[in-house]
């Protein structure tokens, strides 16, 4: 127990860090910066968010459906938001695994289901993800030659999963483990095995992924900043590709230092470009907070539980002892 509580602490305290260091270099800037917002495009980003949130339930209500599980919307996006909320505390995204228990206590579905929808949502995501930083970087002058790197490595990770997947269907094993991995890339080749499909799915995730960045775009304008919307895109690509490591609970600090950086080479001013970084966080973790909690009401008491079993560690147990 104490392992995992100090973890958790060691985590937060490198979020913390990260957050204090960005904020010490441009303290006069920001204050300055901060007090010149315009508060009209504060309640647009909130709005977009939302909607954001909507495509989210939408594009995961798809993936369930292809699961031969039928929800709706609202639920789905309950899920959603239950399971990041919990990643926002928790290290490690343990809040992913939280979405197989709740279809599970709802839906009656096995956790191999909840894993592979929860997968498959992670692999577009990243795939979308990194589509759209190969698209924005011949437009973005001014940036660390890594970020092509970054994002050659994660296309070429994903044409691999994707070869993997194809082929998988000529696997077989008796072995325990492997036959689950085996039956999960089954059922992700499931959902995105038809044209249309997979072009539904690939479209939705690029749509979300825009309006992410349209979020962003909205805190620049806040602050009187004019920021080319494909600098923007890069950031944002950046950013979740950086937050992908679960290094602190919900990437905090390290999303935003990949975000300010990105700007600043991108001749933002540094005031400006933590700014924009913190509160873009800031808007996208405080709308997912506030849904995790109206979601919990949603599903009722017993999911407080599964919190306090997800904040100790032992819903991992719980899950890889049974499945």
């Amino acid at each position: 127990m104490l392992k995992k509580i100090s973890t958790v602490i060691i985590s937060t305290l490198i979020a913390v860090a990260i957050i204090v260091f960005l904020l010490s270099r441009v303290w006069d800037d920001l204050l300055i910066t901060a007090s010149e917002a315009d508060p009209r495009y504060l309640l647009l980003a909130v709005l977009i968010c939302l909607l954001a949130w909507y495509l989210r339930g939408e594009r995961y209500r798809y993936i369930l459906m292809r699961l031969s599980l039928q929800v709706g919307t609202i639920f789905s996006m309950a899920c959603i938001f239950v399971s990041q909320t919990v990643n926002l505390i928790v290290p490690a995204r343990l809040g992913d695994l939280i979405r197989l228990l709740i279809l599970k206590h709802e839906k009656g579905a096995t956790y191999t289901i909840g894993f592979s929808s929860v997968l498959t949502e992670r692999v577009f995501d990243i795939l979308t993800i990194a589509l759209l930083g190969a698209f924005a970087l011949p437009f973005v002058v001014g940036q660390e030659p890594w970020f092509s790197s970054l994002i050659a490595l994660v296309l070429l990770l994903c044409l691999l999963f994707g070869i993997l997947l194809i082929y998988s269907v000529q696997f077989s094993s008796e072995n325990r483990i492997l036959a689950k991995v085996i039956e999960v890339l089954s059922q992700i080749r499931l959902v995105s095995q038809t044209p249309r499909a997979l072009l539904l799915l690939l479209v939705s995730s690029l749509f979300i992924w825009i309006i992410d960045g349209l979020v962003c775009m909205m805190v620049a304008l806040m602050f009187g900043e004019s920021i080319s919307f494909m600098v923007v895109v890069l950031a944002i690509v950046i950013g979740n590709l950086v937050k992908a490591v679960p290094i602190t609970p919900g990437g905090i600090g390290t999303y935003e230092l990949a975000l300010a950086m990105t700007f600043e080479l991108a001749g933002v001013s540094a005031g400006t470009a933590v700014l924009i970084a913190i509160i873009d966080h800031l808007i996208k973790n405080l709308v997912t907070l506030i849904g995790g909690v109206v979601s919990i009401y949603y599903f009722g008491d017993w999911t407080v539980s599964l919190l306090k079993r997800a904040y100790s560690g032992d819903i991992k147990k719980e899950i890889y002892g049974r499945n």
